[in-house]
């Protein structure tokens, strides 16, 4: 039977996936973090990005390695790695005590909170490396150091130590943000955000059962050495990737779904911008770098600009005639009102075709336009179903119509 070293001996753990993931995360906030840099919340938000991007590139073999040999110190790459990791730590539980009672809250226990949690990581750190020059580790261990000097006095304590700061941030992390996801009134991208930060830390539990198990199994002479080498790293790697993803939904996503939101209004509007068009024979004014919320503007800025000058051809008992001919085919109000008022523009421009100089003795009164100003979106939509503009029309047309209000 094959044993689970072998199985996951097999995976190569990369490292460089968790770094990408993380450094997408942190290119997209670093424009908040220089503007706003005195938010405690960005401010553990970038501090975490960072320590999370440190830990990775200073825990893979390569760059530990590379440590040991330029120092010519056995191993201080562990004390290093331990100490950016439980940084990581408390810049977690700096982000939840900001996060805690919302952006504006300052109170003297929230700061208090922050201080204790700098404090009490900052002795970590200290015990850390204090522990490190009282220990005796002469031989480089590069991927297995924690169960290889799970025996040794002072290293046993120090390997203990960051495990246990590890664990407590984490477990309370986890917690508090599976707590937040269950809030209501959280945005979508907000909820999923926080979705894959919950896993991410669930994940990092993973990290600290597997290097505990396999630490305690040395203690008490048996070898689970596998679980700390192979499944530990796997598990950091997945838990890091799913805290940076965290970190880009809310953004990213925002972002996208806004640039979707003026793309998609942008091509609802081009069925009546093409009809307007016929009117004055011009368009919008083009710029090929132009934003897409210039093109949105100057697009609506032009259909709003030309059904002004149709404001005079616009005939209130055809468009009155053409809602209740949409409700009577069973539409509701809202589609009846639109296919109305777009019946009643295409009249309009056909009644303009056919005597264009009328416009220059334009009437300063004339049929109230502020639905179709306002409503531009659904009549636009409407313009694209033409057998529905039809049967409105033929039925608004049908004899004995025009006195239907009388």
């Amino acid at each position: 039977m094959m044993h689970a070293r072998d199985v996951l001996d097999g995976f190569s753990v990369s490292f460089w996936l968790p770094i990408g993931a993380l450094t997408v995360a942190l290119v997209i906030k670093l424009p908040s973090l220089v503007k706003m840099w005195r938010d405690p919340m960005l401010r553990a938000v970038g501090g975490l990005l960072l320590f999370a991007c440190a830990v990775f590139v200073f825990a893979s073999p390569a760059v530990i390695g590379w440590t040991n040999r330029v120092t010519g110190v056995p191993n201080i790459a562990a004390p290093l790695v331990y100490s950016l990791l439980t940084a990581l730590c408390a810049s977690w539980l700096l982000l939840i005590v900001a996060w805690r009672n919302g952006l504006s809250d300052r109170s003297a226990s929230t700061r208090r909170a922050a201080r204790w949690v700098v404090f009490a990581y900052a002795g970590v750190v200290v015990a850390l490396w204090v522990l490190f020059w009282l220990a005796d580790v002469p031989v480089e261990r590069r991927q297995d150091l924690d169960t290889y000097y799970a025996n040794t006095p002072f290293m046993r304590e120090e390997i203990l130590l960051y495990l246990l700061a590890h664990t407590v941030a984490c477990s309370v992390t986890a917690r508090l943000i599976w707590n937040w996801v269950r809030t209501d009134g959280l945005d979508a991208w907000l909820r999923w955000g926080l979705r894959f930060l919950g896993v991410g830390y669930a994940t990092n539990l993973l990290f600290d059962a597997a290097k505990l198990t396999a630490v305690i199994a040395r203690l008490t002479g048996n070898d689970l050495d596998w679980l700390s080498t192979y499944l530990a790293p796997s598990a950091a790697c997945l838990s890091a990737t799913m805290v940076a993803i965290g970190f880009i939904i809310p953004h990213g996503g925002q972002y996208l779904h806004e640039r979707w939101r003026i793309r998609l209004a942008h091509w609802q509007l081009r069925p009546l911008y093409l009809l307007l068009r016929t009117v004055n024979g011009g368009g919008a004014p083009f710029a090929p770098r132009a934003t897409g919320e210039l093109r949105l503007i100057r697009r609506e800025t032009y259909i709003r600009d030309v059904l002004l000058q149709l404001s005079r051809h616009l005939d209130e008992e055809l468009r009155e005639r053409s809602y209740d001919a949409a409700l009577e085919l069973d539409l509701e109000p809202g589609r009846a009102k639109a296919l109305a008022a777009a019946v009643t523009i295409l009249d309009a421009v056909a009644a303009r075709e056919r005597a264009p100089q009328s416009d220059s003795a334009a009437s300063p009164s004339g049929p109230d336009t502020t639905y179709l100003l306002q409503e531009i979106q659904a009549v636009s939509r409407a313009l694209r179903h033409r057998d529905h503009i039809e049967a409105v029309r033929s039925r608004a047309a049908a004899p004995g119509r025009e006195n239907a209000r009388a």
